[in-house]
């Protein structure tokens, strides 16, 4: 049960949203730009796994699983592959570039100023461009806002992991600025 009565029975960060409309919008429009937008070399997928390992960084739940199910959903492959990048991204299947932006979320996660030159410049060394070593940050930090939001709300969340699975192709199809948060 969330700390406060949120007058809904939405789980997560919807039932914030439904709470307070008037800061969800701009919430949601973040997340839109920053993991929607066409106009990024960063695939959708790729984007939200960053999202999805930040949050499994901080022991949300909620966001770890919505995020990795997007993710999934996105990059067309199975859950485990997901739960393989959160757990241990160095050793799993991805590019150079995804795993030298990885680092830099980790970083981001444990403090801005865990960001330091040599990360930025191993990325640079993989092809990550400037716009994307910036939405990698952005994303990063914008993650450890949401899921302290969600986890300082002490929102309730589905235990059921196939709920996520189930919901993601839903979810990347509405996106986050114009969708029935009581859906």
């Amino acid at each position: 049960m969330a700390h406060i009565d949120l007058h809904n029975e939405l789980p997560g960060i919807r039932g914030l949203m439904a709470y307070r409309p008037e800061t969800a919008q701009p919430l949601n429009a973040l997340a839109e730009v920053l993991l929607r937008d066409d106009n990024n070399t960063l695939s959708r997928g790729e984007r939200e796994l960053i999202g999805a390992y930040v949050s499994s960084l901080n022991d949300c739940f909620f966001c770890k699983h919505v995020h990795g199910a997007l993710a999934q959903h996105y990059l067309e492959c199975d859950i485990q592959y997901i739960d393989a990048v959160k757990k241990d991204y160095a050793s799993t299947p991805v590019s150079d570039k995804l795993k030298s932006l990885l680092a830099i979320a980790g970083a981001v996660q444990r403090g801005g100023k865990a960001v330091t030159p040599q990360l930025i410049e191993a990325a640079r060394q993989e092809g990550a461009t400037d716009r994307e070593i910036h939405d990698t940050v952005l994303i990063a930090a914008a993650f450890c806002m949401f899921n302290r939001y969600v986890d300082g709300m002490a929102t309730w969340a589905p235990t059921d992991r196939q709920f996520y699975i189930d919901r993601a192709p839903r979810r990347a199809a509405e996106g986050y600025v114009e969708f029935d948060l009581n859906k």
